[in-house]
């Protein structure tokens, strides 16, 4: 299978005036959760604080500079390795 049609995609905007998540605390709640499959959870985390996430409190959880919650999983057996080699 190729990469385009393997692949799947998220588009972002900004937001102006958006008021952050405060996730795990319940004043303002989750706007969205996603579940970003990684084959090496250490490794992407590092570049996820890079990239300007933050981290949460919880196993391999983080917030994007917005304040979005998201969580690195690891890659299960039967999924393609993230790389794309098999």
């Amino acid at each position: 299978m190729s990469a385009s049609t393997a692949a799947s995609g998220l588009a972002f905007q900004r937001a102006p005036g958006l008021t952050p998540s405060t996730w795990p605390d319940p004043a303002v709640p989750q706007q969205m959760h996603l579940d970003v499959m990684v084959d090496d959870q250490d490794a992407a985390g590092a570049a996820v604080l890079a990239l300007g996430a933050r981290r949460l409190p919880g196993d391999h959880v983080y917030a994007d500079p917005a304040g979005h919650p998201f969580c690195l999983i690891r890659r299960p057996t039967w999924a393609s390795p993230v790389g794309g080699s098999s």
